[in-house]
């Protein structure tokens, strides 16, 4: 009944004199501008406490952590990773009570979301990212670090590139101010560009049930891809590779051929469910400084400990006895060795495979997880010497290899310019990429920006001039959302008594994002408070540990650092003698 109320006001809504976004540069039917100079505008925060169910639920999650009976004994939770999951995981533990000790292989935090500084000071980002108001979490955590004025709010639409076109050109998808749906069914409907009546009407038929049935319905959808998706509900290979091609790249960085629909479903059924769902934010600055070191001051003001260039090359566990193969301790580079109560792997999923001990790889738990694997992609910056015709908001490119850019000179306020342009974009699909030359993905990208920006960019530097360009390489990112692969993803709780899985890999709602990472962080943290509470009620004996051994600078490889713009390779060391030593007394 009020889906079929929603559909009579969608229609009464249309009768009234509709009037569609139009697809012409600097005209928009909203109040928003397109085409001209904003310099951030100061879109106000969406209401998410009146619009968003999830992000009260986020909110009450957070309080019933801190609410829950405090530990008599603190543990000590050694979380190995210090990006969104890993932080979000050791903010989560000092809420519960407990002592989180960060352990983070390069000399700066933020992981898939790490930024650098070059000489001249300005900023190359390890991916594009922003935050959308479906991200429950995120906006949770924002609102608990006292942060929330950190993100720049962007007008509610999604913009489509139409490359090869005599001059720059949008498809827009406008959300008008209604309550969810509504605004959804109008932002489809009235694009007249992009997709014609007949498409819209099987695609709308084709999304009801996962509106109508939410997230049951959408994972049903994990084993077929989106074209597979699409073809079954008779929706043509145009809307795929027009839209879909766009969001599937932007979503995972692979083609919808390959993408399980879930993925898609996921995030369609939160913009459909919400009514501030699919509107963006982006961060106003590095992610490093304006989003993980908050976290990090927020985690040591409560007696965590975070440290960086401390990349674990070994978990060592218990060899026989009542706690075989369950962790006795780390061994960190320099032969340093750390131990805990509890440990919480939050490294992306190629790396704990490396990691994974010999005697733990037949357990089905890690065995299925040995068959996700991270996907390649490139994140390019490039800084011109004019002011581009660009647009405050994340454009999707529909180009051949570009998934999505912005202009961070109008949509980020630390790179804000009235004068010059900095474009920063995604690269992919980059499989068969991330091998050649920076020069070489420069100069692919280049000849993409001919065709999206045609009377102010030519590959040949003819027009609007390079000042310089950044390239950030990434071989194995998120892990590759391909049908079937959810089976293989592994809960927080392990089968190994002390350890504990997060990640964005690991199993929660929102799949390979950073939502996603920072819930996973949350519900590790439950974890081990919940399995501390349990067994403290029933005297359970945790598994004994290591004895801590000092850094040793002598040992090889030990003054290794990561270069900047460059992902930990993780190096998986031989156990010294003299820890195995301890070892065997533990027996």
């Amino acid at each position: 009944m009020i889906y079929k109320l929603s559909v009579i006001a969608s229609l009464a809504y249309f009768s009234q004199g509709f009037v569609p976004s139009t697809n012409q540069v600097g005209v928009k039917s909203s109040s928003s501008t397109i085409g001209s100079f904003s310099p951030l505008s100061g879109i106000p925060r969406p209401h998410l406490e009146e619009t968003s169910q999830p992000f009260n639920e986020a909110q009450q999650v957070v309080k019933d952590i801190k609410n829950k009976p405090r530990p008599t004994e603190p543990k000590k939770v050694i979380v190995i990773g210090g990006g969104l999951a890993g932080l979000s995981t050791a903010k989560h533990l000092v809420d519960a009570g407990h002592i989180p000790i960060v352990l983070e292989a390069r000399d700066l935090l933020g992981g898939k979301v790490a930024a650098w500084k070059d000489e001249d000071g300005d900023v190359t980002e390890t991916g594009l990212h922003v935050f959308f108001g479906a991200y429950p979490n995120a906006m949770t955590l924002f609102k608990e670090l006292d942060i929330e004025d950190r993100l720049q709010w962007k007008d509610h639409a999604m913009i489509f590139a139409k490359p090869n076109s005599k001059k720059r050109e949008f498809s827009i998808f406008d959300f008008p101010a209604l309550p969810a749906p509504l605004n959804a069914g109008v932002a489809i409907l009235g694009n007249t560009d992009l997709l014609t009546w007949p498409e819209k009407i099987k695609l709308g038929i084709g999304l009801i049930p996962a509106y109508l049935f939410g997230q049951s319905y959408v994972e049903q959808q994990e084993g077929v891809t989106v074209k597979e998706w699409m073809r079954a509900r008779g929706v043509p290979d145009r809307v795929t590779d027009e839209v879909f091609i766009a969001m599937s790249k932007a979503l995972n960085f692979i083609d919808p051929d390959t993408l399980s629909m879930q993925c898609v479903l996921i995030a369609l059924n939160r913009f459909l469910q919400e009514t501030d769902g699919s509107k963006i934010a982006f961060l106003d600055g590095s992610p490093t400084e304006r989003l993980c070191e908050p976290i990090r001051e927020y985690i040591e003001s409560k007696g965590g400990i975070v440290r960086t260039n401390a990349p674990v090359q070994r978990i060592i566990t218990h060899e026989e006895g009542e706690y075989k193969d369950s962790v006795a301790g780390l061994l960190l580079k320099g032969n340093e060795v750390v131990s805990a109560d509890y440990y919480v792997s939050a490294m992306p999923v190629d790396a704990i495979k490396k990691l994974t001990p010999d005697s733990w790889r037949n357990k089905e738990y890690f065995s299925k997880m040995m068959g996700l694997k991270g996907v390649p992609v490139i994140n390019i910056h490039i800084w011109f010497d004019r002011k581009l015709s660009t647009v405050d908001n994340l454009i999707f490119s529909r180009s051949k290899l570009l998934s999505v850019y912005a202009d961070m000179s109008e949509t980020c306020n630390e790179y804000s310019s009235k004068d010059k342009s900095m474009l920063e974009m995604v690269f992919a699909p980059a499989k068969g990429w991330v091998g050649k030359s920076d020069e070489e993905i420069f100069e692919a990208t280049m000849e993409e920006l001919e065709r999206l920006f045609p009377e102010e960019i030519k590959a040949d530097g003819s027009l609007a001039k390079v000042e310089k360009f950044s390239c950030v390489k990434t071989a194995t990112s998120v892990y590759e959302t391909l049908p079937g692969c959810e089976a293989m993803r592994p809960t927080q709780l392990s089968p190994i008594p002390n350890f504990v899985m997060a990640g964005d890999f690991s199993k929660q709602k929102y799949l390979a994002s950073m939502e996603g990472a920072i819930l996973s962080g949350q519900l590790a943290a439950k974890t081990v408070q919940d399995l501390d509470i349990e067994r403290s009620a029933k005297n359970y004996k945790l598994p004994s540990k290591l004895p801590e051994r000092p850094f040793d600078a002598s040992v090889e490889f030990a003054n290794e650092v990561t270069a900047p713009k460059q992902l930990y390779r993780v190096r998986v060391a031989d156990l010294p003698k003299e820890v195995e030593a301890d070892l065997k007394q533990l027996a």
